[in-house]
């Protein structure tokens, strides 16, 4: 399946395909939130392997594939930044005290105030952001997160290191891994524990390395 390269609207959705089996998960009726969503690699896979609902974010307009702008399924929600989200549709946040501040200092209502008709939090979050860090991104979605929920998430070293240690656009291999286990050290103080790391079954943008993240609260 991970080999398909036509049976997703993009690549991202083999990257996402080989992390599902990879670590043999089973979403079928999951709700998800998928950040950094463009045309909808990740979640055309979700869709395929039996999500039940994918709020597809992206702070881009008009990216995602017609088929999944289309299915029911699917909360297209464009011209979002991730960085500033205080409230996704019908999901509860989880969050400590009155209010939490997000990374923009802007504040996250407490889920109690929120209406009883609400999930009590996504089952799954993945991540495919580009050149927003993980590190930033992390603390605001967990707060979306079911206590036992699944954080998918895409390391791509090449936008987390110093741009001056790319060459020609990619990042040497060696230094990727450097990148990577820095990530990896940041993610640990976000109070995360990484219970899975592979390496993506494909390169990203001009050839680089990346990886897949399994993560939980």
């Amino acid at each position: 399946m991970e080999g398909d390269m036509n049976q997703f609207v993009s690549r991202g959705g083999i990257k996402l395909q080989s992390a599902i089996e990879n670590w043999k998960l089973r979403i079928e009726d999951y709700v998800v939130l998928d950040v950094g969503s463009s045309t909808g690699g990740f979640v055309d896979c979700l869709l395929q392997n039996g999500a039940r609902k994918v709020y597809a974010l992206d702070t881009a307009y008009g990216e995602l594939a017609w088929k999944l702008r289309n299915d029911p399924r699917v909360v297209v929600m464009e011209r979002t930044n991730i960085l500033r989200l205080t409230h996704l549709p019908g999901v509860k946040a989880h969050l400590e005290g009155d209010f939490e501040n997000t990374s923009d200092g802007g504040r996250l209502e407490r889920s109690g105030s929120h209406d009883s008709s609400e999930v009590d939090g996504v089952d799954l979050i993945t991540i495919d952001a580009g050149w927003t860090k993980l590190e930033l991104i992390l603390p605001i979605v967990k707060n979306f997160l079911k206590p036992d929920g699944l954080i998918i998430a895409l390391l791509k070293p090449h936008y987390e290191a110093d741009k001056r240690d790319l060459i020609k656009g990619v990042l040497p291999s060696e230094i990727a891994e450097r990148v990577k286990n820095q990530v990896l050290e940041k993610i640990v103080h976000c109070k995360l524990y990484i219970v899975n790391c592979i390496d993506s079954p494909i390169l990203g943008g001009a050839g680089n390395r990346e990886y897949l993240l399994l993560l939980k609260p």
